[in-house]
């Protein structure tokens, strides 16, 4: 089976040199397996994403030199697909609508102790878990702004425990078959009123149709990979083989970042780098042909 590897950016600024590392790595492990590379535009965040900046990354992925099948996959285009994944859920009893407000969060889990995903953010209290689908309805028919939550425990009681294989190493020397533990996420969010999808949802979904064999992606999302894991399962969908690469960090060791400012490629293209300079940066060996 050719094996088919993908590189999936926000178009909501432009690259950088984690970008560019997890990219070129992608497109490494491709051309050496013999196999596919794909680009996918994760642009769910219609407010922050936009068409000058997908037409920025792809230009600077072709100046790095990689080559990717057409079309570019663009996730605004394929809601629908999302939805039916959703319904599917939905007809499971697996998802509940969640109406807490972000400061009615803040407030429900202000105590220290309260438990937190591993990104650090409060697990939601889940007090409308529990609610009748009439007066789930209610609220949603009185314009009430709300999210699609996944119920954890529900969808942990009819998986049983999950692995995931990850061929390289996870932030802490994790390999091989690895524990899958959705549960430290809590109900995550699946969707959301204004949008059928969520990342999770959408990225499972994708790779699936995409026909993803390989997903090598930064270690910031090693942890993930666990939600994505369940939705799999749950969704009957084929399990990737995943490969979490390290980071690239700024001198105070922190993780690249748009919101950050972090240095362009396009900037660094200005200032005179070529793409041989950019892959000994983030410690590439050169391409064969260089």
């Amino acid at each position: 089976m050719t094996r088919t590897f993908r590189f999936a950016p926000s178009p909501n600024g432009d690259l950088h040199l984690g970008h560019a590392y997890s990219a070129l790595l992608n497109g490494d492990l491709a051309r050496e397996a013999g196999g596919r590379l794909l680009i996918r535009m994760e642009d769910i965040d219609e407010t922050r994403c936009r068409r000058e900046f997908e037409a920025s990354i792809l230009e600077d992925l072709a100046w790095l030199g990689l080559a990717w099948e057409q079309p570019v996959r663009r996730q605004s285009e394929h809601f629908d697909a999302y939805a039916a994944a959703l319904d599917r859920l939905k007809a499971m009893d697996l998802v509940y609508p969640s109406f807490l407000s972000r400061a009615e969060i803040r407030a429900a889990t202000a105590d220290p102790d309260w438990p937190r995903d591993p990104d650090g953010a409060p697990l939601y209290p889940g007090f409308d878990r529990d609610l009748s689908a009439k007066a789930a309805s209610a609220k949603i028919a009185s314009g009430m702004p709300y999210a699609w939550r996944l119920n954890m425990d529900a969808a942990l009681a009819r998986t049983g425990p999950l692995a995931f294989r990850e061929t390289g190493r996870g932030p802490d020397g994790q390999t091989g078959a690895v524990a899958a533990d959705p549960a430290r996420w809590g109900d995550v969010v699946i969707a959301r009123k204004e949008i059928p999808t969520s990342y999770h949802l959408s990225v499972v979904v994708d790779d699936a149709l995409q026909g993803i064999s390989d997903v090598v992606r930064g270690e910031d999302l090693f942890h993930a990979t666990s939600v994505h894991r369940l939705l799999q399962m749950l969704l009957g969908l084929p399990e990737p083989r995943y490969r979490h690469h390290g980071l690239i960090r700024d001198a105070a060791g922190r993780k690249l970042s748009k919101s950050e400012g972090a240095t362009g490629l396009r900037q660094l293209r200005e200032a005179g780098m070529t793409p041989a300079d950019i892959r000994a940066r983030v410690g590439l060996q050169p391409t064969p042909s260089t």
